[in-house]
C-alpha cells in the first residue's frame, strides 16, 4: 500500500509550483503573442522609442547566442538544470527564499526548454538599449528574466548563509 504523502512535503511544494507555473503561463502567452502578432523575424514595435522595443527574434543558442546550432546540447543542458534544481530544492526545502527562488528557475529553464524541443529555437522580443549609440542589449523573454532572478536570489541566500550551505 501507498503511503500519502507527509503534509508538510506539499506544503513546500506550493511556493516552488506557485512561481513556476504563472511564470511558465506569462512565458508562453507572451511568446504565442509575439509569434501572433510580430510576424516577421526581427520587425520592431517601438515602445518606448529609442530605449525599449519589442521585436521578433529567434536564438538558436543560450544566452548572447552561445552555442548556437547545439540544440541537443543546450536541451542535454538543461535537464541537467532540471537535475540541479530539484537537488537543491530537496536540500534547502525548509527555506521560503529557496523555495521560490528555485521556482523562478524551474519556471524559466521549462520556458526556454519547451521552445528549445518544439521549436528549435527560443523566442526573444524584449529589447532595450540607446538607440541614438546603436547599443542594445540582446533580446529576452520572460523565462530569462525569471531565470536571473532566480539565479540573483539563489546567489543571495548562498551568500548570506554560506557557513550553513555547506
Amino acid at each position: 500500500m501507498m503511503q500519502s504523502p507527509k503534509k508538510g512535503t506539499w506544503q513546500t511544494l506550493l511556493p516552488l509550483i506557485g512561481v513556476a507555473i504563472p511564470v511558465l503561463i506569462l512565458d508562453w502567452v507572451s511568446k504565442w503573442l509575439v509569434q501572433t502578432y510580430i510576424t516577421y523575424v526581427t520587425e520592431v514595435i517601438p515602445i518606448i522609442p529609442g530605449f525599449f522595443n519589442l521585436r521578433h527574434d529567434r536564438n538558436p543558442g543560450a544566452a548572447f547566442g552561445v552555442l548556437s546550432g547545439h540544440r541537443f546540447l543546450l536541451i542535454l543542458i538543461t535537464i541537467v538544470a532540471l537535475v540541479f534544481i530539484f537537488a537543491y530544492y530537496l536540500r534547502f526545502r525548509e527555506s521560503r527564499w529557496m523555495q521560490v527562488a528555485l521556482g523562478f528557475l524551474l519556471g524559466g529553464a521549462v520556458g526556454n526548454f519547451i521552445d528549445r524541443l518544439y521549436l528549435g529555437e527560443v523566442v526573444d522580443f524584449l529589447q532595450f538599449g540607446i538607440a541614438s549609440k546603436g547599443l542594445f542589449w540582446p533580446t529576452f523573454n520572460v523565462a530569462d528574466i525569471s531565470v536571473c532572478i532566480g539565479a540573483g536570489m539563489l546567489i543571495v541566500y548562498l551568500f548570506r548563509n554560506r557557513d550553513q550551505a555547506q
